[in-house]
C-alpha cells in the first residue's frame, strides 16, 4: 500500500510532464482502435447491404463471376435466355422468379458530358428496375422508368451532381450511347457505400447493355414458404442443368464480402502498421520521460533506500507510475479512436462513400486490444528506467541530483550498436547484390530492422559527434548562447540520442519512400523515352474497354500516320514440354505495335511475331518451358478455337512496360475467335504525321468529345499521370506517418521541458550573472533545433540508404534508374529545424518566466 501511495504521489506531482507521454499513448491507441472500429463498421455496412440485396437464389450465366461482376472483355455482360425465367418458375419450391439485367462496364454522363461516376472507386451500375431492388430502395421523387426515354437515379448521386427530374442523362456502353431524362429518384433504405446506380425499363436496359432483347444477366429466385435456400438451389440446378451458375443468398453475400474483405484487410494492416510505428516512437518518449524523472529524483530515491525501501519496492513504484500512465492514456485513446473512426467515415462521405453512424461497430475486442496494447507498451518502455531506479544506492541521498552515468553511453552499448549496424549494413549489401527479388526482399527487411535498431543503440555515440558538427555549422554563429545550447545537447548524449531517434524513425521512412517513389517515376519515364514510339495513348482510366464506335472515330482522325489496336485475350498454352499453362493472357495488336513499343528481344525480331500464325513469348516463360525460335505452342483461346502458333521472337524480361507479355497479331486471332466473341481494345495507340503532333492531339480530343470515358495522352501527359499516381500514394503514406512525427515532436517537447526543470538552479544562476530572458529562450530553442536536426540527419541518411537498396531490387523488375529526390530531402531537413523551434516554444517560455531567486534556491 505504501508503494502504491508513493507512486500516486509521484505521478500527481509530475502530472504535467506525464501528460505529454500520455498523449503519445493516447494517439497510438486511438489510431489502432480507430482503424479497427472503422474497418469493422465498413464490414457491417457491406454485410447488411449484401444480405438485403441478395435474393434467396440467384441464377446467372456460366461466365459470370462469383461477385456478380458480369462484364467481359467484349464490354457486354454474359447473358442467359429469357426462357430460363419461365423454366425456373415451373420448378418445385419456387414462389417467384424475375429476370434482371445490369452491367458495371458503363459510363454515365450528364447533359454537359461530365461523368457521374463515384470518385471513391465504387462502381457505376446500370440495370433494370426490379422487385429485388425495390426491397432496398424507395422512390422518393417522380416514378420508375417505363419507356426508353426515362431513367431513374439513386438519391445520393442525384444530390452530389445536382440532378433533378427532366435532366438529360447519357449511358455509354459497348453497344453505344443511350440518352434518357430523369423520371425518378430513389433513396436507399440501407446504407449505400457509394455506388452510383441508374435504372432503365427492362427492354431498354437489355438493348442498351447487351444490344438485344430477350436476355437477362441474372434471375432472382424467391423460395416458397418452408423451402430452404439450399434445397431451392438444388432443385433449380437440377431443372436447369450444368450450363448456369446457381448461388444461394449466403453464397452471393459471402462472395461479395470476400471481395470487399481483401480491400479492407489491406487498409487495416497498412493503418495498423503506421500505428505500430507511432507506438515505436512513443516508446522513446516514455523511456526518456521516466529516465529523466528517475534522474531528477535520485536523491529522493536514495533517501527512500536509506530509510528501508528495497530495490524491488523502488522498481515497483516506477512501474506502477507507468501502469497508471498506460491505463489513463489507453482509456482516453479508446474514446479518441471511436472519434477517429467517425471522422474517417465523414471523410469517406466527402469522397462519395457514404457510411452511416447507425452502423458504427465497436466490438468488445477493440477496447480490450487498445488498453492491453497501450498498457503493455508503456510498462515495457518504463522497465529500463525502473530497473535503473532500483539500482540507486542509499548514498545517492548525499549527492546532487542526477545520474552521472547518463553523461556518456556505455562501451558495451556502443559495441552492440556497432555490431548491429554492421550486420544491418551487410544485410542491405546482400539485398542490393541479390539476383532474385524474393531473396533480396528478405535481406532488405533484415537490413532495415538491424540498421534501425543499431542506430537507436548507438544514438548516444553518434550524438557526441554529429551534434558537435551541427553545432559548428548552425550554432556557433549565435555566439555564447549557441555554444551553451550545443553543450546542453551534449550534456546527456543518451537522452539526446533517444530524442533524436524518435524523430529519426518517421523521417527514415519518409526518405526511403521518397527515393523509391522518385526512382519508380524516373525509371518508368526512362522506359517510356526508350521504348514508346507512339505519340499518343488512348485508354479508359477505370479500365473499361474501348468501344468499336470510339475506335472508328479515332481511325477517322486527321493528321495521323498510323493507329494501332491492342487487345488482351485469356488463353491456355500447351508448350513443347507438354505442360499446360492455364490462366495466361495473350496480347493481340496490329503489326505496327512493334514500332509503337520498341520491346527488346533476346532472340528473333518482334515484327516477325505479328506474321500469320506467329507469336512471341518472354524470356522467363521460354526458359521454363524449353521454348526456342521456331517452337510450336498450342494456344487455346477462352472464347475461340485452339491455334498452333510458331514462336518467332523471345522478348527480354528487363522491361517495365508490358513486362511478361506474349504478342500475336489481331489478324491471327480473328482466324480462331469469332467476331462476336472478340474482346474489345483495351488500349489504342496513334502516331502523328511529321510536324503535325499538335494538330493530331487536338483532333484526337475532338474525335473523343462524345466518348468522355476515354482519355487521350501524349507522352508528357502519360509521364505526368504516372507521377501523379505515385505522388498521391506517397502523400497518403506521408499523412499516416505524420502521426509518428507528431509523437516524436511531443518527445522533443517533453525532453526539453524536463531538461528545463532539471536545470532550474543552473538557469537561475545564468540569469543572475546577466543572461537575459531573450537569450535564455534562444538557448533552449537552439538546443531543440540541433536535436531535431540530429534526428533528421540520421533519419534521412538511413532512409536514403534503405531507398537506394530497395531500388536495386526494383531494378530486377526493370526499374533501373536510381533518383534521389534532393528537393524533398532538403525541404524535410530544413522543416525539421522549424519542428525543433516549434517544440521549444512552451519549454522556452516557461524557462524565461522563472523567478531568479527561487530558481537559485532550488535543490
Amino acid at each position: 500500500m505504501t508503494v502504491l501511495k508513493t507512486s500516486l504521489r509521484n505521478f500527481l506531482a509530475h502530472k504535467g510532464r506525464m501528460a505529454l507521454s500520455a498523449i503519445a499513448v493516447l494517439l497510438s491507441v486511438a489510431f489502432v482502435c480507430g482503424t479497427l472500429v472503422f474497418t469493422d463498421t465498413m464490414n457491417t455496412t457491406f454485410d447488411k447491404l449484401f444480405q438485403a440485396t441478395s435474393s434467396d437464389v440467384t441464377v446467372s450465366a456460366k461466365g459470370a463471376s462469383d461477385t456478380g461482376e458480369t462484364t467481359s472483355d467484349t464490354g457486354k455482360p454474359p447473358v442467359l435466355p429469357a426462357a430460363v425465367v419461365d423454366e425456373i418458375k415451373r420448378t418445385q419450391g419456387v414462389r417467384s422468379a424475375e429476370g434482371t439485367v445490369f452491367s458495371t462496364s458503363v459510363t454515365v454522363v450528364d447533359g454537359d458530358k461530365d461523368k457521374l461516376s463515384p470518385t471513391s472507386g465504387a462502381p457505376t451500375i446500370v440495370g433494370n428496375w426490379n422487385a429485388n431492388d425495390a426491397r432496398t430502395m424507395k422512390i422518393t421523387t417522380g416514378a420508375a422508368p417505363t419507356t426508353s426515354g426515362q431513367i431513374m437515379v439513386d438519391a445520393d448521386t442525384a444530390k452530389k451532381h445536382h440532378l433533378k427530374l427532366g435532366d438529360d442523362i447519357g449511358v455509354i456502353t459497348a453497344v453505344g450511347t443511350h440518352h434518357a431524362r430523369v423520371s425518378g429518384i430513389a433513396t436507399f433504405t440501407v446504407t449505400n457505400p457509394g455506388a452510383a446506380i441508374f435504372y432503365l425499363d427492362t427492354k431498354t436496359a437489355q438493348q442498351t447493355l447487351v444490344g438485344r432483347t430477350g436476355v437477362f444477366t441474372n434471375v432472382n429466385v424467391t423460395a416458397a414458404q418452408g423451402v430452404t435456400d439450399a434445397r431451392l438451389k438444388r432443385d433449380v440446378s437440377t431443372a436447369l442443368g450444368t450450363g448456369y451458375k446457381v448461388q444461394t443468398a449466403k453464397e452471393v453475400a459471402d462472395a461479395n464480402q470476400q471481395d470487399v474483405k481483401s480491400f479492407l484487410d489491406v487498409m487495416r494492416y497498412a493503418m495498423l502498421g503506421f500505428a505500430g510505428i507511432a507506438f515505436l516512437v512513443g516508446i522513446f518518449l516514455i523511456i526518456n520521460t521516466f529516465s529523466m524523472l528517475v534522474a531528477q529524483r535520485t536523491r529522493e530515491i536514495g533517501l527512500m533506500r536509506a530509510i528501508g525501501s528495497s530495490r524491488r519496492q523502488v522498481n515497483r513504484s516506477v512501474l506502477i507510475e507507468a501502469l497508471l500512465l498506460g491505463v489513463i492514456g489507453s482509456v482516453l485513446g479508446v474514446g479518441a479512436g471511436v472519434g477517429i473512426a467517425v471522422g474517417l467515415m465523414k471523410l469517406m462521405g466527402q469522397m462519395g462513400m457514404h457510411l452511416s453512424t447507425d452502423d458504427l461497430t465497436v466490438a468488445w475486442t477493440t477496447p480490450v486490444a487498445g488498453v492491453v496494447l497501450g498498457v503493455v507498451v508503456t510498462v515495457l518502455a518504463a522497465y529500463l528506467p525502473a530497473r535503473r531506479a532500483g539500482k540507486v544506492s542509499p548514498m545517492a541521498a548525499l549527492r546532487d541530483a542526477g545520474a552521472p552515468a547518463d553523461a556518456r553511453a556505455g562501451v558495451i552499448r556502443a559495441v552492440i550498436g556497432l555490431v548491429l549496424t554492421g550486420a544491418g549494413a551487410a544485410g542491405l549489401f546482400a539485398a542490393a547484390a541479390a539476383d532474385k527479388a524474393t531473396a533480396g526482399s528478405a535481406w532488405l527487411g533484415l537490413g532495415v530492422v538491424l540498421t534501425l535498431i543499431g542506430f537507436v543503440v548507438i544514438g548516444p555515440l553518434l550524438a557526441s559527434g554529429v551534434v558537435r558538427v551541427l553545432g559548428a555549422i548552425v550554432l556557433r554563429v549565435f555566439g555564447p548562447v549557441g555554444r551553451m545550447a550545443e553543450r546542453n545537447a551534449l550534456r546527456n548524449p543518451r537522452r539526446t540520442g533517444a530524442t533524436g531517434a524518435a524523430l529519426m524513425i518517421g523521417l527514415a521512412l519518409v526518405a526511403c519512400l521518397s527515393v523509391v517513389g522518385s526512382s519508380m517515376v524516373a525509371s518508368a519515364t526512362d522506359q517510356l523515352d526508350k521504348t514508346v514510339g507512339a505519340d499518343f495513348i488512348v485508354q479508359s482510366d477505370n479500365g473499361s474497354v474501348i468501344t468499336p464506335q470510339a475506335v472508328d472515330a479515332l481511325k477517322r482522325t486527321p493528321d495521323l500516320e498510323r493507329v494501332t489496336e491492342y487487345k488482351v485475350l485469356p488463353a491456355a498454352l500447351t508448350t513443347p514440354d507438354g505442360k499446360v499453362s492455364k490462366n495466361e493472357t495473350v496480347n493481340a495488336a496490329d503489326p505496327s505495335y512493334a514500332e509503337d513499343l520498341r520491346t527488346e528481344t533476346v532472340q528473333g525480331d518482334l515484327a516477325d511475331a505479328y506474321g500469320p500464325d506467329s507469336m512471341s513469348v518472354f524470356a522467363g516463360f521460354a526458359k521454363d518451358h524449353g521454348i526456342k525460335l521456331g517452337s510450336k505452342v498450342d494456344v487455346a483461346f477462352k472464347d475461340g478455337r485452339t491455334a498452333r502458333l510458331t514462336v518467332r521472337a523471345i522478348t527480354s524480361d528487363d522491361v517495365v512496360i508490358d513486362k511478361g507479355a506474349m504478342y500475336v497479331s489481331i489478324a491471327t486471332v480473328k482466324k480462331y475467335v469469332s467476331a462476336d466473341k472478340m474482346p474489345l481494345d483495351v488500349l489504342f495507340f496513334a502516331t502523328a504525321k511529321d510536324g503535325r503532333q499538335d494538330a493530331a492531339y487536338k483532333s484526337l480530343k475532338a474525335a473523343l468529345h462524345d466518348y468522355p470515358q476515354y482519355t487521350v495522352r501524349d507522352q508528357t501527359d502519360y509521364k505526368q499521370a504516372l507521377k501523379d499516381q505515385i505522388g498521391q500514394l506517397l502523400n497518403l503514406i506521408y499523412g499516416l506517418l505524420a502521426l509518428a512525427i507528431i509523437v516524436a515532436v511531443l518527445g522533443v517537447v517533453n525532453t526539453l521541458a524536463l531538461s528545463v526543470v532539471e536545470r532550474t538552479r543552473e538557469i537561475g544562476l545564468m540569469r543572475a550573472i546577466g543572461l537575459s530572458r531573450r537569450q535564455l529562450r534562444r538557448m533552449i530553442r537552439l538546443e531543440s533545433v540541433v536535436i531535431a536536426l540530429f534526428g533528421a540527419l540520421l533519419g534521412l541518411g538511413l532512409g536514403m540508404g534503405w531507398g537506394a537498396t530497395a531500388q536495386k531490387l526494383l531494378a530486377l523488375q526493370g526499374l533501373t534508374v536510381l533518383e534521389i529526390p534532393w528537393p524533398t530531402i532538403i525541404t524535410v531537413f530544413i522543416a525539421s529545424a522549424f519542428v525543433g523551434l516549434f517544440a521549444a516554444l512552451i519549454p522556452a517560455f516557461r524557462a524565461g518566466r522563472m523567478n531568479v531567486l527561487s530558481a537559485i534556491a532550488t535543490e
